[in-house]
């Protein structure tokens, strides 16, 4: 069976680079002839010639510019796995898995996520959107090692730690065109079950899914994203809570009217939390940014 070696390789690009075997033999200290032997083992286990050995200058043929072309992109990732087992080997995971809540403002993470990859840590990241309960699921599932804007009370069994993040406040929208926009305040609960409001989707895959602001038995329309729960109440879809940060906008623009409801939803307290028995480099770098942010440019 043929073996290309990443030995072979590093040769032929030594060679191609240099122009001359005998260069070729100078940069990788070695003597001419132990390069002069590779490529030709290489040439007699591919049965094909990798070299024109004709002119002054070594010069790949068809087939060994092919041979190189493809090589060199196993030249990098080899050097980059090496680079990446000894990053490791000095407490850097190779990845870091991040989930954040969907109220949360994903820009405030990219900008850590830029100063991050400033430290040339090599640890790649993983950022993945959850909503309701899903944070916490998929840190208890092992599906992430840090959760941002998680709330509620955590799971049972622990094998986390936590740190509060600041308050998230919820305002009850409905269109301007919508019927209860000219119902008179406080909206009583009669009035808003003849109604159909919108949900968005708990993310948990183990954990049972959350719900907040639904009455029994209300027609309900259940959206994946908390953008597409806005959007959908602008068109006056369904009625609910959002997130006053996220309704903001649309209040001012009057495509969204605030209306007092008789039971508010209650504040939410998030937090960000982590396995805590996890302890390498890349997550104590994240720990420690998020300690020193001003948490209502996430909200």
């Amino acid at each position: 069976m043929t073996r290309i070696t990443l030995d072979a390789l590093e040769v032929m690009d030594a060679i191609a680079r240099r122009g001359s075997f005998a260069a070729a033999a100078e940069e990788l200290f070695r003597v001419p002839s132990a390069i002069t032997y590779t490529v030709q083992r290489l040439e007699a286990d591919l049965g094909v010639e990798l070299f024109d050995r004709s002119g002054h200058r070594a010069r790949l043929t068809t087939a060994g510019q092919e041979l190189l072309e493809q090589g060199r992109h196993l030249l990098r990732a080899a050097g980059e796995l090496e680079a990446r087992v000894q990053r490791v080997a000095k407490g850097w995971e190779p990845v870091l898995r991040i989930v954040y809540d969907d109220t949360l403002r994903a820009d405030r993470l990219f900008a850590l996520a830029e100063r991050f990859y400033g430290l040339g840590s090599g640890t790649r990241l993983k950022l993945a959107v959850e909503v309701l309960g899903g944070g916490w699921d998929a840190l208890v599932s092992g599906r992430a090692d840090l959760a941002i804007g998680v709330s509620g009370e955590g799971p049972a069994g622990g094998g986390y730690a936590l740190r509060p993040m600041g308050r998230l406040d919820f305002v009850f929208c409905v269109a301007p065109g919508h019927p209860l926009a000219n119902v008179p305040e406080p909206l009583t609960s009669e009035a808003l079950l003849a109604h159909r409001a919108v949900a968005v989707a708990d993310s948990s895959r183990n954990l049972p899914p959350r719900t907040t602001g639904l009455l029994s038995g209300q027609d309900i329309l259940t959206v994946s994203s908390m953008a597409a729960k806005r959007q959908a109440q602008e068109l006056g879809l369904g009625v609910g809570y959002l997130p006053r940060h996220l309704a903001a906008d649309c209040l001012a623009a009057g495509t969204l009217l605030e209306r007092e409801v008789d039971a508010p939803k209650p504040a939410a307290e998030l937090c960000y939390a982590w396995c805590s028995s996890a302890s390498a480099k890349a997550l104590e770098w994240w720990l420690d940014a998020l300690a020193e942010e001003s948490w209502d440019r996430w909200l």
